[in-house]
């Protein structure tokens, strides 16, 4: 119809990170109903609505149902962008089927075409990393922690600007690998690469741009511009931090800026911690339109081998085995609870198992603070009148438990000793002291901040360092547990150092006095003392407590069957072993919907 009106137009939505559909007014009805196919979609007018990329370009076939296809018309920026995500799409339906030819990058000719500003040495596994990134276009590193990621991203990138292709680079990541970046980008690059954070003078000028996924969001207009104003890669470092994908603030922000970068990169060494879905939103984002119906598709029957070899061309990995790593001696030291402790405990339990835990069942705010003081309980039930602190993370906050009078744990609570020290704590002195004897250092995992500084009191003896979500002089604190020897403790948890820190130079001894249902936070921990750079003969051991009888069986469980659908899909015993660790004699928290369920079967049994 030549000279027609158009009566739709596609185009960006005011930030770029959304696309935007107008109609005439005529077809007001139509947009209504093409909305209806789109679950993220939404009106914001009366003939506007805007839709999340990834979301429009996987049912892009639903535009045939407009009356007038022939009068839609594109933006052209928008065309552009959206016409270079479809033929990516194209590309991973390729390397899926391994029909690519040409283009193949072979870790050989790494060193030619990283340019002669690059000026760092590089392993065999990071030239063929490297090699299979490039190769790919866009893609995924799901390397181990401590097998150079940063430095093979940073590879990607020199290549990627020796060929003209991009120009600069955006990296989001936790704040805790900000100095990882900061020492690779001079190691790789030297002075005269320019590497800024989000916000500080002249960070639009930067080589190199760091963001926090905490800033993310509220700075996508900024970051849009950014990535707009010059062809770039787009890098996520910790990625499985965006795993909710739109579901949640970090993966939405992180969805939207996608199709505004020229290539797309995610690093993590745990993709999937909680299961198929993780890895759906990750690989949504590397190729979005496409990602998370590969990942869908390929492990929808069930059968893990298959789902393994169907997506293992679309990411790169190289495996503790590779790294000559020696093995980790994983032990769990099993605990019994005092008898006033198990009066606690059950009597705590007893207020879920009622018709009030069966309506809690999908209630997971309700589940999330039964699950935090069931792991307080088995650790120590002083933590429940205390609850959290202002410095715990946003998973673990639980306010002091409220007991009436009449209640049968206000009694018991009541009877605690001042002085008691509980089972667990108890070990972690028994640990801390040995190791200490024989001129070993310990790190020692508590997930509770009062936990942290009730074990700083007791393990005074030996000079311990701190560091929590409140610690005002962290790395001082680190550097002291690494250079001071009459320093052998250092006390933290995973959710504010299990990232972005290398601590096996100093200490090869580690206990967890708690775990939660993240499988990903404790994969991430563990790797703090055992990663690239140990010595052949380093012995690495690792101690986990747990109450006999309690929620820490049910979460050793959970962890269990996590980390061996991990260890299957990324084809990596050593993932699954982690899972399975040996039994020692004693000397939400993350929480998915099969976590509850492994919670409501452990009530049920207490109760029976």
């Amino acid at each position: 119809m030549a000279g027609a009106s158009p009566s739709l137009v596609l185009a960006f939505d005011q930030t770029r990170t959304r696309a935007e559909l107008r109609a005439q007014a005529p077809y007001r009805e139509s947009l209504a109903s093409l909305m209806a196919r789109f679950p993220g979609g939404r009106m914001v007018d009366r003939l506007a609505a805007q839709v999340p990329i990834d979301e429009f370009l996987s049912g892009l076939e639903e535009l045939a149902s407009w009356p007038e296809p022939a009068t839609v018309v594109w933006e052209e920026d928008f065309r552009i962008r959206a016409l270079g995500l479809l033929q990516d799409a194209e590309r991973s339906e390729q390397i899926l089927a391994g029909d690519l030819e040409g283009g193949q990058v072979s870790p050989e000719d790494v060193p030619a075409i990283l340019g002669t500003g690059w000026t760092a040495d590089l392993t065999e596994f990071q030239r063929r990393d490297i090699a299979k990134l490039l190769s790919l276009g866009h893609g995924a590193n799901f390397s181990v922690p401590g097998a150079g990621k940063t430095r093979v991203a940073l590879g990607v990138f020199s290549a990627l600007r020796e060929q003209r292709q991009v120009d600069r680079v955006l990296v989001v990541s936790p704040k805790s690998a900000y100095e990882a970046w900061v020492d690779e980008s001079q190691e790789c690059f030297g002075d005269g690469f320019t590497v800024q954070f989000l916000g500080r003078a002249g960070f639009r000028a930067a080589d190199l741009l760091i963001v926090n996924y905490e800033r993310l969001g509220r700075s996508l207009e900024i970051l849009a511009d950014w990535l707009d104003a010059g062809p770039a890669l787009m890098i996520l470092d910790e990625a499985h931090r965006m795993k909710l994908g739109t579901a949640g603030v970090y993966g939405m922000a992180c969805m939207s800026l996608a199709p505004l970068s020229k290539a797309r990169l995610i690093l993590t060494g745990t993709p999937a911690p909680n299961g198929a879905r993780d890895l759906e939103s990750l690989l949504a984002f590397v190729w979005p339109g496409r990602g998370r119906r590969v990942v869908s598709q390929a492990v929808e029957g069930g059968n893990l081998d298959y789902a393994s070899r169907v997506l293992k061309p679309m990411y790169t990995r190289t495996t503790k085995q590779e790294l000559g790593l020696p093995p980790v001696s994983l032990r769990v030291r099993t605990v019994d609870m005092p008898p006033l402790h198990r009066e606690i405990y059950d009597a705590l339990l007893g207020q879920f198992v009622s018709a009030r835990a069966e309506r809690s069942r999908s209630d997971f705010d309700s589940l999330g603070r039964t699950v935090l003081r069931m792991i307080m309980a088995a650790t120590s039930p002083a933590l429940l009148a205390q609850g959290a602190s202002r410095y715990e993370p946003i998973s673990l906050q639980v306010p002091p438990l409220e007991v009436s009078p009449d209640n049968p744990l206000f009694e018991l609570l009541g009877s605690l000793g001042e002085y008691e020290i509980p089972p667990k704590y108890q070990e972690a002195l028994a640990i801390v002291a040995g190791n200490a004897a024989q001129g070993r250092k310990t790190l020692v995992w508590a997930s509770f901040v009062r936990s942290i500084t009730t074990l700083e009191s007791l393990l005074a003896d030996f000079s311990p360092a701190v560091v929590h979500g409140g610690t005002p002089d962290r790395q001082e604190q680190i550097d002291r547990f690494r250079t001071d020897p009459a320093c052998q403790v250092l006390i933290s948890n995973p959710a504010t150092l299990g990232e972005g820190i290398s601590l096996h130079q100093v200490c090869h001894d580690a206990v967890y006095v708690d775990r939660d249902f993240q499988a990903g936070r404790f994969l991430q921990s563990l790797d703090r003392i055992h990663r690239l750079g140990l010595a052949p003969d380093a012995e690495t051991n690792v101690t986990i407590l747990t109450a006999r009888e309690t929620i820490d069986e049910v979460v050793a469980l959970r962890l269990n069957e996590k980390l061996d659908f991990m260890g299957r899909i990324l084809d990596d015993s050593a993932v699954q072993q982690l899972g399975d660790p040996d039994d020692e004699p004693a000397a939400v928290a993350g929480m998915d919907s099969a976590d509850a369920e492994a919670l409501m079967l452990h009530i049920a049994a207490r109760k029976a």
